[in-house]
């Protein structure tokens, strides 16, 4: 038998990619639309922060020259960073995961612009660098024959390379003795690359608004600008443009009417209660100028919310009400040992590999919510048209009361019961029963009915804490929400009866829903002659029906949780929008219950006009 040589003298066989095209493709898939214009944009910003100045200029444009020469529009990148040689753009551009700088998995580890962008070229990204006055190029295309990424050949005065020298006639003004231009070829010669990809929104300045939504902020001394209303004649100054963005932080601090920090566990919270004004509207072409929540991670933003992903991140956040002018971005704290990254192709922010916690953070901030949002909710929801109707809804609901197993345990030192507090919600749930003075359980069905599951079913602990039944006050806190009052903005709940918040337990009612506004007009018809007041009264009657519909559907499907047939999804489904809707379309019910509330107050009324 041979003798094996020591570990050090092995030598290992390097894995290899059979199919480096379709890598690249697939991986190209896990990447956002506009992921490629962030990733050409930070390796600019790194470029600069290389250089000796360490401040520089990067411009996202029209390559005017193939526009003159071939008359299509082709998008380009310019930055005055510290350039590349023809040897280094061989040896970076060429290497999957290579960049100007060492590899690291906290860094833009060279990996993100040749997934983002190549995939999404296939004609071709072509470089031009300058480094001490020389300018070289190379060109990174998918091989239409093989299907391959890598460097196209190119002729040169001694042969053919894969790279080559420029002349100086091809040199941004920009530059002047190193940096670099990229231009994007799209997928043909053809391709308009100025154009928005499908879905980027701001289709006219889709450029602008992406970096302002992506970057909180860029360093010091690093100006950004991007080309908008390029169609234009380019002596048109006021419409074809160089904007310069400014990324989040900056507009937030120029239209906060107050903002801060609030400490949450592992990370910190940054808000900001904007201006009421025309610009929550106004400016949401160029950049996110309302209400939004993201996380924040070295000065980039991640997971930014839109539409109505926003008004839910808010409400979850507990902003209620003037959601609309309410700015959260959380940061998770790397000091708190945890490990912060990105996945490869840095579209989502991980923490420890797992998603984010936003429930918890959220929770958290709900708990601790600072006294300005608090002040500003209040102000908003003074608009609103609160619930007067809650004693005589509770009062009816007392005589069915039983009806709704509104049982729910708290702990108890000494308690007959041990219940667990796992389940969302107010109160607990049942387990086994506790005897004080022994201190043994019981099963809390009272059968046992046999051993169910594999034998590992006999050591489960036995969880849970001592407790007491108790009768808590579950009845929801409602707000009815209109677009006249500016309690509800546009796109929320947008014909749909209501909404439930669990984590707060309030209801909020769709005042503008057509089945209520329809209601209102039928019967406001049916007493079209009587005098004083009617209108209102008649509003009333009709939302307190309505009301005592969906308050009665949220409670009873809070009443099914901690069930065995009922997991927390499912309920979650029976008080989503689409469910509290249904509860109120059955309306004979609820039209003779209006009809005899409304003969008591009204009828005489009636009968007098009559």
């Amino acid at each position: 038998m041979g003798t094996l040589r020591p570990y050090s003298e092995n030598k290992t066989l390097p894995l290899k990619v059979a199919n480096i095209g379709f890598m690249l493709d697939r991986l190209g898939k896990d990447c956002a639309p506009l992921q490629f214009v962030r990733e050409l944009t930070q390796n600019a910003i790194e470029a600069i922060l290389r250089a000796p100045e360490k401040r520089g200029e990067i411009v996202w444009d029209v390559d005017w020259i193939t526009y003159e020469l071939d008359g299509v529009y082709k998008l380009c990148i310019i930055d005055n960073g510290d350039g590349m040689t023809g040897e280094e753009l061989l040896r970076y551009i060429n290497h999957l995961s290579s960049s100007g700088q060492a590899q690291s998995h906290y860094a833009n580890f060279g990996v993100g612009a040749k997934i983002a962008a190549a995939t999404r070229n296939h004609a071709g990204l072509v470089y031009l660098s300058w480094k001490d006055g020389i300018g070289s190029m190379v060109h990174l295309w998918r091989d239409p024959a093989t299907g391959q990424y890598g460097l196209q050949l190119l002729e040169r005065a001694d042969g053919y390379r894969h790279w080559a020298h420029l002349d100086e006639a091809v040199k941004p003004d920009l530059i002047k003795t190193h940096g670099t231009k990229v231009l994007l070829f799209g997928n043909s010669d053809e391709q308009n690359t100025m154009s928005a990809p499908e879905g980027a929104a701001s289709p006219s300045r889709w450029v602008s608004r992406y970096l302002n939504t992506r970057y909180f902020e860029f360093p010091d001394g690093i100006t950004v600008k991007a080309r908008q209303g390029w169609e234009y004649d380019r002596k048109d100054a006021d419409r074809n443009l160089l904007a310069t963005i400014t990324g989040q932080k900056k507009y937030l601090e120029q239209h906060a009417q107050q903002n801060g920090r609030l400490p949450l566990p592992n990370a910190t919270a940054h808000w900001w209660v904007l201006k009421k004004e025309g610009a929550l509207t106004q400016n949401s072409g160029f950049i996110a100028s309302s209400g939004h929540c993201a996380a924040l991670y070295k000065s980039e933003l991640y997971e930014m919310t839109v539409g109505r992903t926003s008004t839910a991140m808010l409400q979850l956040f507990g902003v209620i009400f003037g959601y609309q002018q309410v700015v959260i971005y959380v940061e998770p704290q790397p000091d708190a040992g945890l490990d912060i990254t990105t996945d490869t192709a840095r579209t989502r922010l991980l923490i420890n590999s797992q998603p984010l916690p936003w429930a918890d953070w959220a929770e958290e901030f709900r708990e601790h919510m600072p006294e300005a949002i608090v002040e500003h909710m209040e102000a908003a929801a003074a608009a609103s048209a609160s619930s007067d109707h809650r004693d005589s809804i509770k009062e009816r609901l007392k005589q069915i009361e039983d009806l709704f197993h509104f049982s729910r345990y708290k702990p108890a030192p000494r308690g007959p019961i041990l219940i667990s507090t796992e389940v969302r919600g107010p109160g607990g749930k049942p387990g086994d029963r506790h005897d004080p003075e022994t201190g043994t359980r019981t099963s809390g069905s009272g059968n046992m009915g046999g051993r169910k599951g594999s034998v590992y079913s006999l050591f489960l602990a036995q969880d849970g804490v001592a407790g007491k039944e108790v009768k808590p006050d579950l009845f929801p806190e409602v707000r009815w929400l209109s677009l006249a009052a500016g309690t509800r903005e546009p796109g929320d709940m947008e014909d749909r009866a209501a909404k439930y918040l669990l984590p707060t337990n309030t209801l909020l009612i769709n005042a503008d829903f057509r089945v209520f506004v329809d209601t209102v007009k039928r019967w406001a018809s049916f007493y079209s002659g009587t005098p004083g007041g009617t209108p209102k009264i008649l509003e009333e009657v009709v939302r307190e029906w309505f009301e005592q519909s969906l308050v009665e559907a949220v409670m009873s499907s809070n009443g099914l949780r901690g069930s065995k047939e009922w997991t927390e999804d499912q309920i979650d489904k029976l008080l989503s929008e689409e469910a509290l809707t249904a509860v109120v379309l059955p309306r004979w019910h609820i039209e003779q219950s209006i009809k005899r509330s409304l003969g008591t107050r009204l009828g005489s009324l009636k009968a007098k006009a009559s």
